[in-house]
């Protein structure tokens, strides 16, 4: 289990994919203080109105994660992470090699730096696909290794690849994982590494990252609660 000093309500992290800034604040009202920390990606990015929406987030005190996976030339990340700092931003995300990481995380002044491992929709048939040779959690903790020798403060990981990461690289490094699945995988789902809430944290993320099983529940807030409750009940044992 994380050792780190990190509120309990802030474990998780939820997926605000959603495509317009209306439905965005409709969803976050709904959540009322159920959800405390909010992940805004790509689809926010694209609806214009991505800095908005994180301003009035950050003044009703909730927390940010800008998943942005960050891939370009050194600088050209260095100047966006400089763009993310004095924002109200926790952590953002990059992707790419050492020089990317050790650009992005030089760059970083209050934003901690996440490198991406490998994405969650992955599975060994896809890492074939994109030249890569080696087992899944081998290439997860050799991305990691790099991370923390770039200076970032943590990585993006499935929560099958947590406890290698934990044995090999301790606790130095976040690791926030998402694929939550509190329930069986549905047939369409595109996340193939998952685990669920428990299992996450018993492998050792600090973090977890949930979207479609909150944002699409009969009632949001009742299973953003639910999954709270569990975080308090597996940080109790």
């Amino acid at each position: 289990m994380s050792p780190k000093s990190i509120a309990n309500s802030d474990r998780l992290i939820f997926a605000m994919d959603v495509a317009s800034i209306s439905e965005a604040k409709h969803l976050a009202r709904q959540l009322g203080d159920a959800v405390t920390f909010y992940k805004l990606g790509l689809e926010m990015m694209t609806s214009g109105h991505y800095f908005e929406f994180l301003e009035w987030l950050v003044a009703r005190d909730k927390k940010v994660f800008a998943d942005l996976k960050l891939f370009d030339v050194p600088a050209t990340v260095a100047a966006a992470v400089k763009g993310l700092n004095s924002r109200g931003i926790e952590y953002t995300t990059v992707h790419g090699n050492q020089s990317i990481m050790e650009a992005a995380a030089a760059a970083s002044e209050d934003v901690k730096i996440l490198a991406v491992t490998a994405l969650t929709s992955l599975d060994r048939g896809d890492l074939d696909d994109l030249g890569f040779t080696c087992d899944v959690d081998e290439l997860v903790l050799s991305r990691a290794r790099r991370a923390l020798s770039s200076g970032c403060d943590g990585v993006i990981s499935s929560g099958l690849e947590a406890p290698k990461l934990r044995e090999h690289i301790d606790h130095r490094l976040l690791v926030i994982t998402p694929g939550i699945r509190p329930v069986d995988n549905r047939p369409s789902d595109d996340q193939k590494r998952v685990v669920d809430v428990a299992q996450a944290f018993k492998n050792g993320a600090d973090h977890i990252v949930v979207g479609r099983p909150i944002r699409s529940a009969p009632d949001p807030r009742q299973a953003a609660e639910a999954i709270q409750a569990t975080i308090v009940q597996s940080f109790a044992q």
